[in-house]
């Protein structure tokens, strides 16, 4: 069976070659095309301007005026640039240089070989007579080589908002210092006397969660997961509610973010800073050593956080560290304390928390959750906000102490989504793409991995096999798991009313529970926000029912009323569904501003969209920074890997950036290739003379301009993440590799050939598996 699935994935591989050869031939032709089109715009287009400048139509200086009156910012040398009173856009000082085509309402990223200006523009008219349409200038973002204006580029392409909040809505917060209300004290449950601490990374201003812990006299654990209690100060249909629900999400960016509320409401008023009265949403889980829920609590709270622990200082703790004896903590790098708790008291807390995530997290994997992580890249900025470095980053034990977050949601997805079944705003994960998901486990066959994709728990039990068999190689693990999560489709707020007949599909894939939800960071998503107000309707509801069964009179002649029906871990369906239940919970959800299924519905899809737009930017940006990164550096030395080999391409993995790239053979001068089909052998020789192969002008690039593959064991040189200058010799070996087995080690940079090697010499692979 093995056998025959592995020819079925060679003939499929032959044909992906077939049909990317085709993509390619038709690429080439519209590249020329284009190539055609510039040419005939290029000759319009001297002739249209020097019409116009003997009419005197240019550098009309009116019109940029207009544009900076009607608040259009322009970079410091946008006077370089002419607009004629058409508003015909020409951002080069070329004639020679084809006009750049605008199209309506996008960004327009221009040419290197010319310094231009990067703009959005909208098209207004372009009648057939003319070479380039009428457009509009709707923003000016500076020069295209500046990092500063691609970004603001990337961000006006997804309508994220990049400026400050207006000063009306800034108006409407509340004055500082600000304290809580006597009235909220007495309504809520004080929790000041409780240890409590926030646990973020160490350059965090916005502080939305906290936790704490309590040993029970039956031996079981009380975590107290304890979540600012933003949908006090953010009401409904309020300017600042509009706000937080426009921007949908905060949006986060390498070296800073782009918050979602003014920071007067996200770093102080609603942040659990330490040493300060805040109010909260609370809740509190009863946890056996099993990992078992068997209890829990939820409502409103005022806390104060006794101090705020970075993940360095959790590990710390964790890793036994920190001097806990000290007497003068703050000059021994830990945190400062508020209240009447001393160090040991938080040293305890966080091991206790840490070896019930443990418990958590074996329990999560057990009941079948799926775990995709790999390490991220993480870049380094120098003074003026440009990368100078990156490193691989993975997840530390510290960072698992996420899994109460996790339990949080689970038990906010379980409370809404029963009590209010056409209302609740859920997180879903579909099942992964079928069809990607065959392709990688033919892969995996390929190579002799053993992989079972029939559930989550089982995918996630195959992929632990294989990272114990790949245990001493971390970087192949991580392509794999690179791999393995391209079939994951993308996870989707909806409406449950929405899919009321549908409640398989409200599960969540990858942590393997019927339901989810966000609950834990309102002050960056404004899901949460709508989650905690259906969590307090069903409070307020609780009250209501139990205010009416007290008023009857055979209750008040002693029958015990139950304390809690609706957010208990025991839910009481029969009294949700009774007249009394239904009216308790409808009066609840007017007053605290649910929304109803339909419109609902619809923050679910824009908040589905806002995630979208916030995933790109961070995607686009990312891939900025190691553009600008690369070019900086000009030389990169890195170990990287041939994934595949085919007959016009091979396929490479750069460990240090993390990334899979395509190094196409028709496009490196001086490079000659042989593809044996009958033994899937490639066979490449570099010669001086350029052989003639497809591929339009300008695609050519030297061998010592892009990627240079040598055998690793002819290296001699210590490699860093980025490298000075090399000094590797290259074997004449001319062995070949094969894509039977395509992963192999090499080494990686754009260095220049080091002159003592041959121009005829042969590349050498040496394949791993």
């Amino acid at each position: 069976m093995s056998t025959k699935r592995c020819i079925d994935c060679r003939e499929k591989d032959s044909e992906i070659r077939d049909k990317d050869s085709e993509i390619r031939d038709l690429k080439e032709k519209v590249l020329k095309l284009e190539m055609d089109k510039a040419e005939l715009i290029r000759s319009l287009n001297v002739s249209k301007k020097r019409r116009m400048a003997m009419d005197g139509d240019l550098n009309n200086e009116g019109h940029k005026n207009d544009l900076r009156n009607q608040g259009y910012r322009s970079s410091s040398r946008s006077e370089d640039m002419d607009t004629s009173e058409s508003e015909y856009l020409d951002d080069s000082d070329d004639d020679d240089w084809p006009q750049e085509l605008l199209h309506c309402s996008s960004c327009i990223s221009v040419p290197t070989a010319v310094e231009m200006e990067l703009v959005a523009a909208q098209i207004e008219e372009w009648d057939e007579e003319s070479s380039v349409p009428l457009a509009h200038v709707l923003h000016i973002f500076g020069w295209g080589s500046e990092v500063e204006a691609q970004i603001n580029a990337i961000l006006f392409e997804s309508a994220i908002r990049s400026s400050e909040f207006s000063p009306e809505l800034l108006s409407s917060i509340p004055h500082i210092p600000w304290e809580v209300p006597p009235e909220e004290v007495k309504s809520r449950r004080d929790l000041r006397n409780l240890c409590i601490f926030t646990i973020d990374p160490s350059t965090a201003i916005e502080l939305d969660d906290a936790l704490s812990i309590e040993k029970l006299s039956n031996g079981n654990f009380r975590v107290g997961v304890h979540i600012a209690d933003v949908s006090y100060f953010i009401l409904p249909d309020t300017a600042i509610e509009i706000e937080a629900q426009v921007g949908s999400t905060s949006v986060y960016l390498s070296q800073y973010k782009l918050p979602m509320l003014p920071p007067m409401f996200s770093e102080n008023l609603c942040s659990l800073n330490p040493g300060v009265d805040r109010l909260a949403f609370s809740i509190f889980v009863d946890i056996n050593y099993a990992g078992d829920v068997v209890d829990h609590w939820i409502g409103h709270s005022v806390i104060q956080s006794c101090c705020k622990l970075s993940y360095k200082q959790a590990q710390d703790i964790i890793d036994e560290i920190s001097n806990v004896d000290s007497s003068n903590i703050t000059e021994n790098g830990n945190p400062q304390l508020y209240g009447h708790f001393k160090w040991p008291d938080v040293v305890r807390s966080v091991k206790s928390l840490h070896e019930i995530s443990k418990i958590l997290k074996e329990k999560r994997f057990s009941d079948g959750a799926l775990r995709l992580e790999s390490s991220k890249v993480v870049y380094l900025f120098d003074d003026h906000g440009i990368p100078y470095d990156s490193m691989l980053c993975g997840q530390k034990e510290s960072n698992f102490l996420v899994e109460f977050m996790l339990l949080a949601n689970r038990t906010a997805a379980e409370i809404i989504s029963r009590a209010f079944p056409d209302s609740a705003l859920l997180w879903r994960h579909p099942e992964p793409n079928m069809w990607k998901l065959r392709e990688f486990e033919a892969f995996c066959c390929k190579h002799g991995l053993e992989l079972d994709t029939s559930s989550s728990g089982r995918f996630n039990q195959s992929l632990e096999q294989i990272r114990e068999k790949l245990k001493d190689d971390t970087v192949l693990f991580d392509i794999l798991i690179s791999y393995a999560s391209r079939p994951m489709q993308v996870a989707t707020y909806f409406c449950s009313g929405d899919q009321k007949n549908g409640e398989n599909d409200w599960g969540h894939y990858a942590l393997a529970v019927p339901h989810y939800t966000h609950f834990t960071s309102p002050l960056h998503r404004y899901p949460d926000i709508i989650v905690h107000r259906t969590l307090a309707a069903a409070i307020e509801a609780e009250e209501l029912y139990l205010n009416y069964r007290g008023s009857l009179p055979k209750v008040s002649r002693g029958e015990k009323v139950a304390r809690r029906c609706f957010t208990c871990i025991h839910f009481d369906r029969d009294t949700a569904e009774s007249l009394e239940g239904k009216k308790a919970l409808s009066a609840a959800a007017v007053k605290h501003g649910v929304p109803c299924s339909e419109s609902l519905a619809d923050v679910a899809a824009y908040c589905n969209e806002r995630k979208q737009a916030s995933s790109h930017v961070k995607d686009a940006c990312d891939k900025l920074y190691m553009w600008v990164l690369l070019k900086k550096k000009k030389i990169l030395f890195s170990e990287a890997r041939v994934l595949g080999l085919g007959p016009r391409f091979m396929s490479i993995y750069i460990q240090k950036l993390a990334i899979e790239r395509r190094i196409y053979y028709d496009e490196v001068e001086g490079l000659t290739v042989e593809w044996l089909e009958t033994t899937s052998t490639l066979v490449l020789s570099l010669a001086n003379k350029r052989s003639s192969r497809r591929g339009g002008p300008g695609k050519w690039r030297a061998l010592e301009d892009i990627e240079f593959v040598v055998s690793p064991c002819d290296v001699k040189i210590e490699l860093g993440v980025f490298g000075g200058s090399s000094s590797e010799q290259v074997g004449d070996t001319g062995v070949a590799a094969q894509a039977s087995e395509p992963i192999c080690k090499s080494v990686i940079s754009n260095t220049e050939v080091d002159p003592g090697v041959s121009p005829s010499q042969c590349i050498s692979f040496q394949p791993f598996l």
